[in-house]
């Protein structure tokens, strides 16, 4: 583990925390420093799973605080509509949905407040969390729900339709695309799949590759290749994605030999992978291969003690709203049992 991100507390030339290996790790209750805020539960980020979070920890009396960081609301706010999630038969659209979640948080006594948290340090309880480079704070708890960022290419294009018709996530989007004809941009296990379930939706898709070759497993390349609306580009880069007011039309792509071609399409799926947003903890709590944070089998617990994680920061595989709220619910009942034990 490496040392504190913060300056020591103890007199120059006294003693640096000790190392000590990432496991399930106790530290002993230190006296909290006066005139500085002390928190019982502090959640980090929002989304469906710190807001969540807010409402199981708000409603059992913990007072929970919960700086939203850096997209308030989470990735759902970029999306137009979310049709399953269960309680809007109608649907409902993303930043409104974030919305009601919020206030039903707040409703309960959560103290939901703008910023982004800069540093924390996890070597000794209570923990030491930084906030816009300014405001420390104490915590008894930490929830951490800051998320997972989809990878994009980097095209302005891409931003633009952001939402108009680009998306990372074929299982949230999909149904809008019926009968029409989409693009999937990736090579591995993840974008085989998201073109197997949209190729039952969708009139065809498009599979751009930017190698000669599918880096997804052999059982997953042979659901491809056995889908007959399924064509997959190889050595084909995305230059542009096309579109007009209404949202996408197609997409502009350059084969490696330098020859450009168009194809037209309604929806732009991104299929290469997300990236976990746990900087913050690196070295603090115990991370996988990719980043994502580990937890105990079946709870939300972290490798240091009073450390709970909750949402696609600890989920590589669903990143679903509805499994994201139930993993904020069970962060929330963690941390509440942790600090009645």
């Amino acid at each position: 583990m490496q040392g504190s991100p913060f300056p020591s507390d103890d007199a120059p030339g006294g003693e640096p925390a000790p190392q000590q290996p990432i496991r399930t790790i106790k530290y002993k209750h230190k006296q909290p420093i006066e005139n500085m805020e002390q928190v019982k539960v502090l959640i980090i980020g929002s989304g469906p799973a710190g807001y969540t979070a807010g409402i199981y920890t708000s409603r059992a009396n913990l007072a929970p605080v919960l700086y939203e960081g850096i997209e308030p609301g989470g990735q759902l706010t970029t999306t137009t509509e979310i049709e399953n999630f269960p309680g809007y038969p109608e649907g409902v659209d993303g930043n409104q949905m974030m919305a009601d979640l919020r206030r039903q948080a707040e409703r309960f006594g959560t103290d939901v407040r703008s910023g982004v948290v800069t540093r924390v340090d996890l070597s000794q309880r209570p923990f030491r969390v930084e906030v816009d480079g300014e405001k420390e704070l104490r915590a008894e708890t930490l929830i951490v729900s800051t998320g997972a960022s989809a990878k994009y290419l980097g095209l302005p294009s891409e931003t633009r339709f952001r939402g108009m018709g680009v998306s990372a996530c074929a299982t949230c989007d999909g149904f809008f695309y019926r009968k029409k004809d989409v693009a999937v941009v990736g090579g591995g296990d993840t974008a085989c799949e998201e073109a197997t379930y949209l190729a039952s939706l969708c009139r065809k898709v498009y599979m751009i590759v930017r190698k000669p070759y599918l880096r997804a497993s052999k059982a997953m390349q042979e659901r491809v290749f056995h889908t007959p609306n399924i064509e997959v580009l190889f050595e084909h880069n995305t230059v542009e994605v096309l579109g007009d007011d209404n949202g996408v039309t197609g997409a502009l792509l350059r084969h490696n030999d330098g020859t450009e071609r168009r194809i037209d399409i309604d929806g732009f799926f991104l299929a290469i992978g997300h990236h976990p947003n746990t900087e913050l903890f690196a070295g603090q709590l115990e991370l996988d291969a990719e980043g994502y944070i580990r937890t105990e089998p079946g709870t939300s617990k972290t490798s240091v003690e009073g450390v709970f994680a909750a949402g696609d920061v600890q989920d590589p595989h669903y990143r679903q709203a509805i499994t994201a709220a139930g993993s904020g619910c069970i962060a929330a009942l963690d941390c509440e049992r942790f600090l009645h034990q």
